[in-house]
């Protein structure tokens, strides 16, 4: 036997094509979707270190590992489902399927999952539950001899032989479907690269195939001992039962009743100790063990099957994206291409987001784009197709890479116009669209306005466009960076605003004088560049950021020159940042001769926007 020498705590079990992986701190299913292609949907789980101590108790915690695999388990089968057996993207949704998601908001596949969860479960309880009952109960009353007394030790081993006897005609079964075959397939496949990974090799497809399909920590000798353990467990349990029965002259159908109900509060009981003697037979890797392990790995030799290389593709993908969750905290979830519940997908999206310090309002603004709806709508629950998933998860994954959602899509909105940005330019913030409103509030006919750090050419833009449905006015926009003005001049055209560009390191470049100068400049301490969040220091441009060591050194160096460019009975009209606005002002009284300073807040209750008159 060869020795193991890299044994992991990770196990897993097929799902419909495809495989699920289970570690400590993550769980990771890849299926193969209907065009073929490989889906993936990882996940975090609680792990073991927050777990309640009733977790790290013998016994007990057999139970609650056993509830627990049993529940992510079937949640990853069902949304394996989804994703392997759904309808194509290219053709038209059926009309049930477009019936149910618009009175219902459920998709026909989760209905489908629902049906076939439940059917599961009633037919376990029926299969081995009920009818070992029922038979045993039929041979005791049709020949006493052998059973000697209902409920005594004889006939707990009778049922339990008849219990062993179903679970494999069940597996035998089963392997009459070719989807269940191709299912043991994925079994072995997934068996086969945990034991490469614990016989230390690389996990190529060519090491996986040469490695064993048994495994001792299999679902499928769990279940073995689990009916091994429940004979012994019920037959214990049944002795007094018997007598209970007797003494009280109970029989019938609430004898039949009383025993179901028994048997069904044990089923914690067996599981736990099951549970510890799988733990057990799994730590040692000795022959002396092998006659015990010997019945779990010939059931196992029906429940797998040899994988082909594509069904190894998925188990190794799923191991590694778990090894690689448990190892980095940080690593994002990922989400499968199915058809989701708005709610249910916004949830996951948004805690997402929330673990990596993202604003819940971009992942409002991704649904509301995706799904053409505004954001006022995304309270109302639909479900969502594959292809408008697909469109959000796209940008949902780039966003968790820090990069900032309007750079994603390459364009954002300002005062009700569209503005291409990137790298090169500040992303426009709503709060700037005051200065817009001053500037456009205090405008007369024939003015000259002049936007200095014009960036993306936001204000600009915003101000030739809207003064253009009712006066006529000569707009002008300054910015030191080529590249600014670049994309800039890109959204004149866009908007077919009618501005011209200049490059100027503020006033250095500009000509002539103005009835208006706005700016919007760096305000930022450069102390505090390091403490903006990620997706501002690491992705907007610093030199549209950094005010210097204070954040005011370009309101000193406006004011040091705006008299010479502005006209008579010109305004100047600058945005700063929290807590700057008195500073501001006693900048420009100390500078420059102005007639009066305004300030206006903005709808945060900031002193946002400074006014000089001169």
């Amino acid at each position: 036997m060869k020795k193991k020498t890299n044994c992991t705590y990770i196990g897993g079990q097929a799902v419909i094509q495809g495989v699920m992986m289970r570690g400590k701190s993550s769980m990771a299913t890849v299926v193969r979707d209907d065009a073929g292609e490989l889906q993936l949907e990882a996940r975090r789980i609680t792990p073991p270190e927050k777990r309640s101590a009733a977790w790290r108790i013998p016994f007990v915690r057999g139970v609650l590992n056993f509830v627990s695999s049993l529940v992510l388990g079937m949640k990853s089968l069902l949304r394996s489902a989804e994703v392997a057996i759904a309808e194509d993207e290219e053709e038209e949704p059926s009309k049930l399927s477009k019936w149910l998601a618009e009175h219902w908001k459920v998709s026909l596949g989760a209905i489908a999952s629902g049906i076939a969860t439940v059917f599961g479960v009633v037919l376990a309880v029926v299969l081995f539950l009920f009818l070992p009952q029922l038979f045993t109960s039929l041979i005791g009353d049709a020949a006493p001899v052998v059973v000697t007394a209902h409920y005594g030790i004889w006939y707990h081993l009778i049922e339990g032989g008849f219990r062993l006897v179903i679970f494999l005609l069940y597996i035998l079964f089963t392997l009459i479907f070719p989807s269940l075959r191709e299912t043991y397939r994925y079994h072995g496949a997934e068996h086969k690269t945990i034991n490469c990974y614990e016989y230390g090799l690389p996990l190529t497809t060519e090491n996986v195939k040469n490695c064993s399909r048994m495994h001792d920590r299999c679902g499928t000798t769990f279940l073995f001992i689990v009916l091994i353990i429940a004979i012994l467990v019920f037959a214990l349990v049944g002795v007094p039962l018997s007598m209970l029965y007797e003494a009280t002259g109970i029989g019938g159908i609430w004898q039949t009743l009383i025993s179901f109900s028994v048997r069904l509060l044990l089923l914690p009981v067996v599981a736990g100790i099951s549970y510890e003697i799988l733990k057990f037979l799994a730590r040692f890797q000795t022959p002396l063990l092998l006659p015990l392990k010997a019945p779990g790995y010939l059931l196992q030799k029906l429940t797998t099957k040899e994988p082909d290389d594509k069904m190894i593709e998925c188990a190794v993908k799923a191991f590694e994206k778990v090894l690689e969750m448990d190892a980095d905290p940080s690593v994002p979830e990922k989400i499968f291409v199915a058809e989701s519940k708005l709610s249910e997908l916004m949830e996951i999206v948004k805690k997402n987001f929330a673990d990596k310090g993202i604003d819940g309002a971009d992942a409002e603004w991704i649904f509301s784009i995706a799904l053409g709806i505004p954001r006022s709508a995304l309270s109302e629950e639909r479900v969502i197709s594959r292809t408008e998933t697909r469109s959000i998860l796209e940008v949902f994954e780039k966003r968790l890479t820090g990069r900032p959602l309007w750079y994603i899509y390459g364009n954002c909105d300002f005062y009700g116009y569209t503005f291409k940005v990137d790298e090169r330019v500040l992303i426009p913030r709503p709060e700037t669209e005051l200065l817009v409103r001053q500037a456009l509030g205090a405008l007369k006919e024939g003015d000259a306005v002049l936007d200095l750090c014009t960036g993306s050419g936001a204000v600009a833009v915003a101000i030739a466009c809207e003064a253009a449905k009712d006066k006529n006015v000569t707009v002008v926009a300054s910015d030191i960076s080529e590249g600014a003005l670049e994309l800039a001049r890109e959204n004149a055209r866009l908007n077919k605003a009618n501005v011209s560009f200049v490059k100027s390191d503020l006033f250095d470049g500009v000509r002539g004088r103005f009835n208006i100068i706005t700016v919007n400049p760096p305000y930022i301490k450069s102390s505090e560049i390091e403490t903006l969040p990620s997706d501002v220091k690491d992705f907007e441009p610093r030199i549209a950021l950094d005010g210097g060591e204070d954040g005011l050194d370009f309101y000193r160096r406006i004011a040091a020159k705006t008299v010479r460019y502005l006209a008579r009975g010109g305004l100047l009209i600058m945005e700063c940042g929290e807590g700057q606005a008195k500073e501001v002002v006693k900048i420009f009284q100390a500078a420059a001769r102005c007639e009066f300073a305004m300030l206006v807040k903005d709808l945060s209750g900031v002193e946002r926007i400074v006014k000089i008159g001169f």
